[in-house]
């Protein structure tokens, strides 16, 4: 009798061991940067929010009220859950990868940022890398407008919208540069400031585009609403 409580009580004690591994990995793999965290993931969180436009406070590390607030804008304006918590699924977003990843929202960005890095390569490879993010950043707002279709193969391919879809130029195989660009304003940073078009004044020939509101000049580009 005595043998077979031992053996119980050895069995407890294994099984409350393994619930706590478990718990522990489980905490570990879905940890979340929220307000009143602090640690290297919440200065990566700070860094790009602050380079992408969110986020104006010091690089501290220490998850307050401007990073809480700074994390809802970025939530708002990628469709996500406005809850200020720096889960997967905004870590994601923000472009930083966490021990649990996330394979359907990896495939599914990894095809936006092909075709989106073919159509910055055919149209401002040789442009300051600020340039290429605005040009990026263009398609995404014609996404989001009203006035064009409602997705980045829509707005890319729609009918004499872009030179490089034109002359073939988007079949070319995008660099890193081009790649991070796409990337970079998938993530939220838009140079622009929201314009739908832009041009090059040294050849562009339509006398409608001039009359647009031009925003912001970037490299051989002048962008405009």
């Amino acid at each position: 009798m005595k043998s077979k409580k031992r053996y119980i009580a050895m069995l407890l004690v294994g099984i409350g061991v393994l619930i706590s591994f478990i718990v522990f990995n489980v905490n570990n793999v879905y940890s979340l940067s929220k307000y009143g965290s602090s640690g290297e993931e919440v200065k990566t969180i700070q860094k790009k929010l602050k380079n992408w436009g969110y986020y104006s406070g010091n690089i501290d590390g220490i998850y307050g009220s401007q990073t809480l607030n700074a994390v809802k804008k970025f939530q708002q304006k990628n469709g996500l859950s406005v809850d200020g918590i720096a889960g997967p699924k905004t870590l994601s977003a923000l472009g930083i990868m966490t021990s649990s990843g996330n394979s359907n929202t990896s495939s599914s960005n990894s095809s936006n940022v092909n075709l989106l890095s073919r159509l910055v390569y055919s149209e401002a490879r040789g442009e300051p890398y600020k340039g290429q993010v605005a040009v990026a950043a263009v398609v995404l707002n014609r996404v989001a407008h009203s006035s064009f279709p409602n997705t980045i193969s829509g707005v890319i391919y729609q009918s004499g919208a872009f030179d490089g879809v034109s002359d073939g130029q988007i079949n070319l195989t995008p660099d890193s540069t081009a790649k991070k660009a796409a990337q970079d304003a998938i993530n939220g940073w838009d140079p622009t400031s929201g314009c739908i078009y832009y041009f090059n004044p040294q050849t562009a020939t339509s006398k409608w585009i001039w009359s647009r509101p031009q925003v912001v000049t970037i490299g051989k580009h002048i962008f405009c609403k």
